[in-house]
């Protein structure tokens, strides 16, 4: 998944690989993870916005870096935006609190609980409410999820 992401970013011609990068990569390559987003067409709608960020709608966020300020600047995860560093290391932190690997699911969750994302505004543009999708993930799990910057996600 994570060498999707990496070409994606190589091939968009960004510096780093982004939430909205991972997410692509999810719906591509992980059932579990599509399935939180409900029906067919929810799905092909927001891949098809994925696919024209990749075609020139992410020219204007390449010259920048993908960092919401809620969270400390990650030096190790060379190739990564800060937020999506920090996703990778929610989404393991999520796995161990539940006991098991990392999945897909952890990932997403990870990304879509800090509202400055790239991930979340490509799901905003695609008509998906983000707190919609981590409720879905919450109710599959059973367990709340926390925020990336500290304390839990609203109802």
């Amino acid at each position: 998944m994570i060498a999707g992401a990496r070409r994606r970013a190589v091939r968009d011609g960004d510096r780093q690989i982004d939430t909205a990068h991972l997410l692509h990569s999810l719906l591509e390559s992980d059932p579990e993870a599509r399935a939180a987003f409900g029906d067919g067409p929810r799905i092909a709608r927001l891949l098809g916005y994925l696919v024209q960020r990749s075609i020139g709608y992410g020219l204007r966020w390449q010259s920048g870096v993908e960092d919401s300020g809620a969270v400390p600047v990650v030096t190790e995860a060379a190739g990564f935006s800060p937020l999506a560093a920090a996703s990778m290391e929610y989404a393991c932190a999520r796995a161990v609190r539940h006991g098991g690997p990392a999945r897909g699911t952890d990932l997403l969750a990870a990304i879509v609980v800090d509202p400055q994302a790239r991930a979340v505004e490509v799901l905003e543009r695609a008509g998906i409410d983000a707190h919609e999708v981590l409720a879905r993930l919450e109710s599959r799990s059973g367990r709340p999820q926390e925020c990336v910057g500290g304390g839990e996600t609203a109802p």
